[in-house]
């Protein structure tokens, strides 16, 4: 077990891993050290046969706030990063892959929510994916799945607009498995996680095989995709301009900017 001064602690109980995000001081903001470390909880979760059932959760009432933008700007967005690295292990990971939400999951905070066949989400927690107002766009093969998941209206107005949605309309629209109070989320969501981690465990790998599998190939022709699209807005002038925006803490201007040529 990892230490808790660690930017990611890493519990294991009961045939369950829980994967703690844990920067509460900057709301979980995600690094590329936290990526890596992620990435090598879920390959040792892969391989250690007492393992049945991983979730993710965040440290201090939050899910993540997504990446760490000063940090991320400072990454190339590669097949050999940190983040492509973390993303490459949910897509192949073999074993039952979970979350448990508590306030903001947002960006890849809810991209990564896809790749998890079970997810529980506190009555306080709200779900967005900004790419469009930061000047990028999806990731983590979202731009395949999110349509599977919520249908493709849903996902064009998630995506597009970047507006966050609550928990209750994400159980509706079939983003999330179930919401708790938040008085009674840990005990409840912890509760049914390890009732999953005590069912048989090869009946187990073989549903979510069955389910996950027929998507694989189509999820790594996504990942390509979006990662080549994704590094070129994130070298470019409207990424630049959200960027200095934030910084500066007023709303972006991208009045003067033109419709750009096709790159599909």
């Amino acid at each position: 077990m990892t230490q808790p001064g660690l930017p990611v602690i890493v519990r294991s109980d009961k045939g369950m891993m829980q994967i703690i995000m844990n920067r509460p001081e900057k709301k979980n903001a995600l690094t590329r050290e936290m990526y890596a470390l992620m990435a090598e909880a879920l390959e040792e979760a892969a391989s250690n046969e007492t393992i049945r059932l991983v979730s993710f959760k965040g440290m201090g009432g939050t899910f993540t706030s997504g990446n760490d933008l000063m940090d991320f700007l400072n990454q190339s967005i590669t097949a050999e990063s940190p983040v492509f690295r973390f993303i490459e292990t949910l897509v192949s990971f073999p074993k039952i892959l979970c979350a448990q939400v508590t306030g903001a999951a947002v960006g890849i905070g809810t991209t990564m929510l896809l790749h998890c066949d079970l997810v529980y989400a506190s009555e306080k927690a709200f779900f967005q994916l900004p790419f469009t107002k930061l000047g990028l766009c999806p990731e983590a093969a979202s731009s395949l799945l999110l349509p599977k998941v919520v249908g493709l209206t849903r996902a064009a107005t998630l995506l597009i607009s970047g507006d966050a949605i609550d928990a209750r309309t994400a159980e509706d629209w079939g983003l999330i498995s179930a919401v708790f109070s938040e008085e009674s989320f840990d005990a409840e969501s912890e509760k049914r996680l390890l009732k999953v981690a005590a069912m048989p465990p090869d009946a187990l790998r073989r549903t979510r095989a069955l389910l996950r599998k027929p998507l694989e190939k189509e999820m790594r022709d996504a990942l390509l995709r979006e990662v080549q699209h994704f590094e070129e807005l994130l070298k470019g002038p409207e990424a630049a301009e959200a960027l200095q925006a934030f910084v500066e803490k007023r709303p972006p201007d991208f009045s003067d900017f033109i419709w750009p040529p096709d790159h599909s």
